[in-house]
Order: structure tokens, then sequence, then C-alpha cells
């Protein structure tokens, strides 16, 4: 027997007139999901969020252990294999939820275990009952997974999940890892398996685990302060808004246009997207058109018959065809050759590709991105990017900021990038003394965020003291960035960059175009932040 291939009838045994029933050769009982869901409810009200989490984490845990080893027997496996897989096909066949492995995980190193979960009874239960929660919620499905894959594997296997229906997510996502693979910084979950709350006494239970919720609820509110569950950094009301948008396009399968400069995020703003779409089970594929020869880039994008042009040994998919199911990121869109962009245009419209060498065609079904740093409008008006593509292209558009227009996330992202590189190169970590972190701030980024992350690796690397001091920074960063003040002179960010706009519109003689132009900031921002400094009684420069 194959896992894929079980069915219920295989081993499920009842009588038609009521009475002892069996799985797997173990008695079970039928449950009502409202049921569940009120002892939920229940449980939730007398311990708080953490107490029941605890509680029915660690009931799934039993219930997938003890059907794992009922299971081994039960059935004439294949091979032993078939038996250790089969704990997702049998969370369908109790009617929790649909199971569905992920492809192409997004993690490094990927996990020992990644899928999507369709139909959750608890997330049903849970919104059913409280409403959208604040937190992942299918806990006994999370223990069930837990339990099964610990007995199969013969080690212990935790799972969590990333995302979660009863929070607002598209779907539910469950990654697993054996249990000393976790990173530390992960494994304060460790305490919903390890601790027996069952055998607490209710009154302590309660009082302790609604001090643990707030401590938990604190350390998230810390760490949503400075970043996204996704990892991006959103102190900025700039990134706010473009995440808030990048959510709601993630709930359509619509084309999308990123636009913004090099190094600014945009393929993080794809992935994002990915992740919080329907398609996350599916692959995420990324290509530069700009890094791809003329020549090859239609056999790249669209595959080739074997023999089609030199070098085609074998027939192979393109990358319309591999990105199945999931998302295709063309970037640097805008350097494709015009030919190229009417063979594209074709495919958006027809929903089907033709390998090169064949006169056959293929469905796709994917779900395109685009990302450029130049300004595709004025290209379609230069006639160097066609009109209609463009069109079909921009469904919706989303501007990345760059990150001098989104100064708050400075210092957050230098953090996030020198913990990073030392857990990566095995340094420890430093963190910027305070005239390092002034440089860094003052320091206008054009590469953005790119750049920013390549000066934390270089300055981690090279910095001898315990931390990164000014003259660890490259060059280009260290060097103030305004005429030196008398020493110990602090001034705020705000300061420094309400200097900056003033003295330049003062040198520019009041021309606000100039002076955006100088500063590479918006006419728009830059009108925002004047009309801010004269309601702060600042002096500002006449127009010109």
């Amino acid at each position: 027997m194959r896992a894929r291939n079980l069915k219920l009838t295989d081993i499920f045994d009842f009588d038609a007139d009521g009475g002892e029933m069996t799985l797997a050769g173990e008695r079970v009982v039928l449950m009502d999901a409202v049921a569940m869901g009120l002892l939920r409810s229940q449980l939730i009200t007398a311990f708080g969020m953490t107490g029941a989490r605890s509680i029915f984490t660690r009931f799934g845990y039993t219930h997938g252990y003890r059907l794992a080893e009922a299971m081994k027997t039960a059935i004439p496996w294949e091979d032993e294999r078939e038996w250790r897989v089969a704990g997702g096909r049998l969370h369908r066949l109790h009617g929790m939820v649909s199971f569905e492995p992920v492809k192409q995980s997004t993690h490094s190193p990927p996990p020992f275990a990644e899928a999507v979960w369709h139909d959750s009874y608890e997330a049903d239960q849970h919104l059913l009952h409280h409403g959208q929660a604040e937190e992942c919620v299918c806990w006994t499905l999370a223990g069930f997974a837990s339990g099964y894959l610990s007995k199969a594997q013969g080690r212990t296997v935790y799972c969590i999940e990333e995302s979660c229906r009863g929070k607002g997510d598209p779907v539910c996502r469950m990654v697993g890892r054996f249990r000393e693979d976790w990173p530390e910084a992960q494994q304060a979950f460790f305490t919903f398996y390890e601790s027996d709350c069952l055998n607490e006494a209710l009154s302590t239970l309660q009082a302790q685990l609604k001090k643990v919720d707030r401590r938990l609820a604190q350390r998230r509110r810390e760490l949503e302060s400075e970043q996204d569950e996704s990892g991006l950094v959103i102190r900025s009301l700039s990134m706010k808004t473009l995440l808030g948008q990048a959510r709601r396009v993630a709930s359509v399968d619509t084309s999308v246009l990123l636009q913004g400069e090099s190094g600014a995020g945009k393929e993080r703003i794809a992935r994002f997207i990915h992740d919080a779409s329907g398609r996350q089970a599916g692959p995420f594929v990324a290509i530069n058109c700009a890094a791809v020869p003329e020549s090859l880039i239609e056999s790249e994008l669209f595959g080739h018959a074997r023999g089609s042009f030199t070098g085609a040994t074998s027939d192979r998919p393109g990358l319309f065809e591999s990105a199945k199911g999931g998302t295709l990121l063309l970037d640097e869109v805008a350097e494709l050759p015009l030919p190229m962009q009417s063979k594209l245009l074709r495919v958006l419209q027809e929903r089907e590709v033709r390998r090169v060498g064949e006169n056959k065609t293929r469905s796709i079904d994917v779900r395109l991105i685009a990302a450029t740093h130049r300004d595709l409008a004025a290209e379609v008006k230069a006639n160097r990017f066609r009109e209609d593509l463009f069109f079909r292209l921009r469904v919706i558009e989303l501007q990345v900021p760059p990150l001098r227009e989104r100064p708050e996330d400075i210092l957050p992202l230098a953090r996030q990038a020198l913990a990073r590189s030392a857990a990566r190169e095995k340094l420890p970590l430093k963190e910027l003394s305070p005239e390092a972190s002034r440089r860094v701030l003052a320091h206008p980024w054009p590469g953005n965020v790119r750049e920013l992350l390549n000066a934390m690796e270089r300055a981690l690397v090279l910095s001898p003291g315990k931390r990164i001091e000014a003259s660890d920074l490259p060059p280009d960063v260290k060097q103030p960035a305004a005429p030196a003040r008398h020493l110990g002179e602090q001034r705020t960010l705000a300061e420094i960059e309400r200097e900056a706009i003033l003295t330049t519109l003062a040198a520019e003689r009041g021309s606000r175009a100039r002076t955006a132009e100088r500063l590479a900031i918006g006419q728009a921002t830059l009108f925002r932040k004047l009309k801010q400094y004269q309601a702060e009684g600042h002096q500002v420069a006449p127009a010109a």
C-alpha cells in the first residue's frame, strides 16, 4: 500500500447499527467539530490563549504519535517510507485538513517538512467562536503532525504554523524541523510540547499562563515595531502603506508591476506577494532580463525543443512552465528587446507558450510580476517599450520607495543585516556605536538596501573591536554628510534632514524643483517637509 492510495475504508471499521468503531484497529469515537470549538472557547476563557494552546498542542501530539504506532502494522505498506509519509494523508482522512506539500521552500536551509493546509477545521472553529486571532490557531493540527513525524522518524520533530487563516492569512502553512535544528530564537514554542500543563493546579496554571501571554504579547509588539512577519522592515509609513497594498494584491491573481530604484527591494516585495497568496505552495521563479543575452531570452522564458539551435541537446521547459502553480518574476523587464516584448504580450493574452523549435502550444498557470528601475511610461514615449505590453503588465502598479525616503527604516535594516551576517559567517554579533549610527543615518544610500547590507557585512568583518565604530564603515559612508559641529553636540535625524533641506533650498535660491533634484527626493516630499518646517517656525526661503 502506498500512502497516497490509502482510503478511509482501508482503516475504518464500524457497525451500521452503531456501537464500537475502530480506526487502524484502535477504538475511535466521532466528535462534533463545533463541540471542539466550544471546548476551545471555554479553555481560552479559563486559561488564556497560551494555556489553551498548550492543552490542544499536547492533545494533538499524543493523537499523532499513537496513530503512527497503530498504522505501522495495520496496513501492508509497500515499504517503511510509505508509513512515515502517511501522516498528511491521515490528516485528510480524519477530516481535519487537506494536506499539500510545498514544492519549493523559501527557507534556507530547507526544513524537514513543509506543507500548506487547506480547509482547517481548527481555523474555521476559531473564526466562528472568536473571530480573527493575532496568532496562528491550528494547534492540534501542528501537534498531530509533530507526534506522527516524531514516531515515524524515531527523532523528535516539532511543527509550527507560519501563516494561518485564523489570523487572516490566505492559507495555513506548516513548517517542521527536528528539535535540534530549530534556531534558538524560535524555540519559545517548545514549551507547548514539553510542559505537562495538564497536571498543574488550575488556579496556578491560569495565573502563570496569563503572565506568559502578557510577556509574549510584549515581545511580539517589540518585534513588530521593527519588522513584519515576512522579515521586511516596516517602521516607515511608506513601507507600511506598500506592504498593506501588497497584502491586498496577494489575494487576487492579476499581473503586478513593481517600479523602484535598483537595490530598493523589489524582489523582496514580489516574494512577499507570492508568500501571502494562494500560490505560496508553488514555486517562486525569478529572472533578471538584463542578465540574459538577447539570443537566449526566448529559450529561457519559453523553453526549447531538442535540436532547435546549436547546443540544444534535449527538450527543455522554460521558466513559464517551471513556475506552474506559482509566481514568475521578470526583473528588469524594460531591458527586453522589442521583438521579445511582442512575444511576451501574446503569451500573457493567450495564457500559453510555444517552445523554440516547436509548433505545439502549452498552457501556463502562473502569476506574473514584472519589476524595473526605469520609468516605463517614459520608455513607452521613447518607443523603447510597447504600450500594449505596458498596460498588460500594469494591471496593478506598486512603487517601492528608495531608502533615502524612508530614513526610519535605515537603522532597523542595519541591525537586521548585522545579525544575519553574524549568523551566516559565524561571527560575534556587534552593535553600531552612536557615531557610526549617525554616519549611517546621514549617508544618502544611492545603492539603497543592497548597498546598506553590503556595508554592514563589510563593517562586521573588518571591525576589530566589540562594536562597530565609524572608522569601520566604508569610506563613502564614514565621511560626515555635514560640516563638523562642536564636540558633544547631539543632533537627531530630523534635525540633520531639516538642515540639509533648508541649506540646499537656500543655495538654490528658493527653487523647489532644483532642490528636489539635488537631494534626489520627490517634489511632493519636499513640499510636505517645507510646510512642516514653516508650521514649526523655521524660516524657509521663498519660492523662486
